[in-house]
């Protein structure tokens, strides 16, 4: 039993001696901006689409490349374990006709060492490969600012539904210590005989309801303090403390300054990732049309060829030879393909731009709905500020109507009940309104 009892010890020891190493949980306390530029760097979809645009970098210059110099070399060895026979016609040698003399001709070692080079002067489509290759480069550009610009919306709407939850359990918490006092009051009444058990329990049931609510709403706080770490790229282990209030966050109307803007679809990233699209389009339609062109390429080349029937002196003699030469190309015709190529590109570049038109269509029609949202949820904000404001006046008379003996128990379990409904109407307008804001502030690209 002494033996057990000191290998627990020692266990325990060692355990506490290891907890005792590990690093303690990173600390952030960030404001909502902070919150972004933390996500900015960490979060995973953003960190590839700035690969991406190191991958369309190196793609440019693989594209540039193939207008350089290629050189190549080559090397081979060649050993006959049986040399090539020819056969020649016997009337060389004085044979009757019909006969052949069996001949061999070369030598049984060969090797060859050569270099190579070409160069392109001409070629259209590699000059449109250039172009197309940096719009490219572009366009990945642009959806790594689309990536942000998601993350931007999704952090933010997290860091807003954490501050709701907290103003939400604020609103509980002193909830619970009015209705604490009332249930003390109602309990001591009941024992002095001065108000009916019943009216107690009727207080008891709205406590304890509250309580739960009240841990419920602890519990969907910490889970969405997670999803804010996940939408943040943050590892879920680290301690987040949000340092913003919803007092600093700005929600006056500017929806006429933002109707006055008519171009605001132009700093929308989706409408200039669509433009960035019709001009690729565009780019292939003028490949296309660039095989019709001759090509020009100049070539060189240097080989010394080494041969002996004796392996050593394989390497003694070399025969070079060498030359240089222009090579033109010149399409004539293959079958109406490069035409009818031609024709589905420029079918595709009609595409692109109806889908611009459809885009910036779209664009405005989001950007008026984000409107309505945002005027209905900050009415819908203030008529909820002055419910709750009366939800808890009438608590407050119902109150004292009931202590003065000229209410009843009833009257203040609904006043009661009407100022959690009112609180609870004031957090969804809350939230309603503040995501309403973000997605104004999307819908005009105020959000880059």
């Amino acid at each position: 039993m002494k033996r057990i009892q000191t290998l627990l010890l020692l266990l325990t020891g060692a355990l506490n001696g290891f907890s005792q190493t590990q690093p303690a949980p990173e600390t952030y306390n960030f404001t909502v901006t902070q919150a972004v530029e933390y996500a900015y760097a960490h979060q995973n979809a953003i960190v590839n689409a700035n690969l991406d645009i190191k991958s369309a970098e190196y793609k440019v210059k693989e594209t540039t490349g193939i207008g350089l110099p290629q050189i190549s070399g080559q090397a081979t060895f060649t050993d006959y374990l049986k040399i090539p026979t020819q056969l020649l016609p016997g009337e060389l040698a004085g044979r009757p006709a019909g006969t052949f003399i069996p001949v061999q001709f070369g030598v049984k070692y060969n090797s060859n060492l050569s270099v190579t080079a070409n160069q392109i002067l001409f070629n259209g489509s590699y000059l449109v490969g250039l172009k197309a290759s940096k719009t490219y480069k572009e366009l990945s550009a642009r959806s790594y600012q689309r990536t942000k610009i998601e993350a931007n919306v999704n952090v933010t709407k997290a860091y807003y539904q954490v501050l709701v939850n907290n103003e939400q359990l604020r609103l509980l918490d002193a909830n619970i210590t009015q209705l604490k006092q009332q249930v003390d009051q109602t309990t001591a009444q009941n024992k002095q005989g001065f108000v009916e058990k019943i009216d107690v329990d009727r207080i008891v049931v709205q406590y304890n309801n509250l309580l739960t609510t009240r841990e419920n709403t602890i519990r969907l706080l910490a889970l969405n303090y997670q999803l804010l770490k996940f939408q943040m790229g943050m590892p879920i282990e680290y301690n987040l403390t949000l340092v913003d209030k919803l007092t600093d966050v700005n929600l006056q109307n500017d929806v006429a300054e933002l109707g006055a803007d008519t171009s605001f679809y132009r700093r929308r990233i989706e409408y200039n990732l669509q433009e960035t699209q019709k001009r690729l389009n565009e780019l292939d339609l003028k490949n296309k049309k660039t095989q019709f062109l001759p090509t020009l390429s100049a070539n060189a080349s240097y080989a010394a060829s080494y041969q002996n029937n004796s392996f050593g002196s394989l390497y003694s003699n070399n025969f070079p030879s060498a030359y240089v030469g222009l090579t033109l190309s010149v399409p004539i015709f293959n079958g109406l393909q490069r035409e009818n190529q031609v024709k589905q590109s420029k079918i595709t570049v009609l595409k692109s731009q109806n889908d611009l038109v459809n885009l910036k269509n779209s664009l405005n029609l989001e950007a008026s709905q984000a409107n309505v949202n945002f005027i209905n949820g900050l009415q819908s904000l203030n008529n909820q500020k002055q419910s709750q404001a009366l939800a808890q006046e009438v608590l407050r008379v119902a109150k004292i109507k009931y202590q003065q003996g000229v209410g009843s128990s009833i009257e203040v379990t609904q006043a009661q009940t009407a100022l959690e409904d009112a609180d609870n109407k004031y957090i969804q307008g809350l939230y309603d309104a503040l995501i309403s804001k973000v997605d104004l502030d999307k819908a005009y690209g105020r959000i880059q």
